[in-house]
């Protein structure tokens, strides 16, 4: 454990555990991979956390990737003000859905309808099922380690995230098919075995929540191949990639067109919003045009795609976003002949006590008790890195040359 004073936080948190399951309202914030104490926040700013008892820390987990441009960036600051000063819960349509649609299929061509929801989890279980209605079939293939957010059918084998739990109870497994991820010979084997059932492939193109683990080349071509031969919708996951791995998304990256895609994070710029989108045909199957349905009280929220519409402004502007990524790569490429690292984009993991990382198995067999020692190192040091050996970390617009640097440094000294 960390040596760390937090007699406020610890006093903030013993009351939370009182009236919130765990003390906290999503399971990575307990801390309990680390068994360290959880940080308790006060304000942020830029690429610095403040907690209740004055400590700074340079922010790694950046919101799980919302904040590519980091805390309280003056453009999102400004736009939410200003549509918070005109209205902030409209439940009708309004001109800046539009804007914002039109950015992201700007950037991602593959997606010609998309429609605004609250939450990642919310994006894939909304495609999901209109992907089912599609296809008109059941069966949905997924991919060890991936992870699509909390409703049932997507958590198996999601992965051990934050909480070293790979299957959730409470998870019917009917209708859901779990792969070993990056595995051509499993793909093929599945196709050629139930192929006329299958209904929907999801998959995380780059995986961030058993690390950072892209696809192979090979193992995507094939199943876009497959998934096109047995008329199965293929989702891409991009909730983390899109915008972070590449501003059009891990399919720029490997050139490869999904039916559908999910996003998030960044597209709410820290607030709560996300999306799915796809072919028109498929989308058009959804009410009020459509018999699939789907709605949401909250979605397109205007304070949200304020937000986001501004972050998204802002990554776009020429420079910016190769700019973010070329630190996160500094980071890796200065630590990688100590220790395993992969890289996409802003977003890195370092992998302990592994030579190759390509799939959940070889993740899991990272040394937990060095990752540890490695978290409460950083933390001790004013750096927060992700609390889990299975997380991405990643950098924002608002990390400056001497954070970099100086994040080396600890890391080095770290290694010895």
């Amino acid at each position: 454990m960390s040596t760390i004073s937090q007699t406020k936080a610890k006093q903030i948190f013993e009351s939370l555990q009182q009236h919130i399951p765990g003390g906290v309202c999503s399971p990575a914030r307990a801390f309990g991979q680390v068994d360290d104490d959880p940080l308790v926040i006060a304000s942020s700013k830029g690429a610095t956390l403040i907690d209740v008892d004055g400590k700074s820390y340079i922010d790694y987990v950046c919101g799980w990737g919302a904040l590519m441009l980091g805390h309280g960036h003056p453009a999102v600051v400004a736009a939410i003000a200003e549509q918070l000063s005109k209205g902030h819960c409209y439940v009708n349509s309004f001109e800046l859905e539009l804007k914002m649609a039109q950015l992201i299929v700007q950037q991602m061509p593959s997606i010609e309808k998309l429609r605004f929801v609250s939450s990642g989890t919310e994006a894939t279980m909304s495609a999901i099922r209109v992907a089912r209605a599609y296809a008109k079939k059941n069966l949905l293939v997924k991919f060890d380690g991936n992870y699509h957010g909390h409703s049932d059918p997507l958590l198996i084998k999601a992965g051990s995230a934050h909480t070293g739990i790979v299957d959730s109870k409470g998870v019917p497994p009917q209708d859901t098919i779990s792969l070993p991820f990056n595995d051509c010979e499993a793909l093929q084997a599945l196709f050629d075995q139930r192929g006329n059932k299958v209904g929907v492939v999801i998959i995380e193109p780059i995986a961030g929540n058993m690390g950072v683990i892209p696809s192979t080349d090979e193992f995507i071509q094939l199943l876009r191949k497959l998934t096109t031969q047995y008329g199965a919708v293929l989702i891409f996951d991009e909730v983390m990639s899109g915008f972070r791995a590449h501003l059009g998304g891990a399919q720029a990256i490997y050139n490869v067109v999904p039916d559908m895609t999910c996003l998030g994070k960044i597209i709410g710029g820290g607030l709560p919003c996300a999306a799915f989108g796809g072919r028109k045909e498929i989308m058009d199957l959804l009410a009020p045009i459509g018999d699939v349905y789907q709605a949401g009280t909250l979605s397109s929220n205007p304070l949200a795609l304020a937000s986001g519409y501004a972050t998204l402004q802002e990554l776009c502007k020429p420079g910016v976003f190769d700019s973010i990524s070329a630190k996160a790569k500094h980071i890796v490429d200065a630590v990688s002949s100590r220790v395993c690292t992969s890289q996409v984009g802003a977003m890195f993991t370092l992998f302990w006590g592994v030579d190759e990382v390509r799939n959940f198995e070889q993740s899991k067999q990272q040394d937990k008790e060095l990752f540890k020692c490695y978290f409460g190192h950083c933390l001790s040091k004013g750096i927060y890195m992700p609390q889990s050996p299975f997380e991405s970390a990643f950098v924002s617009l608002a990390h400056t040359n001497e954070h970099i640097d100086y994040t080396i440094e600890t890391i080095l000294n770290f290694l010895g």
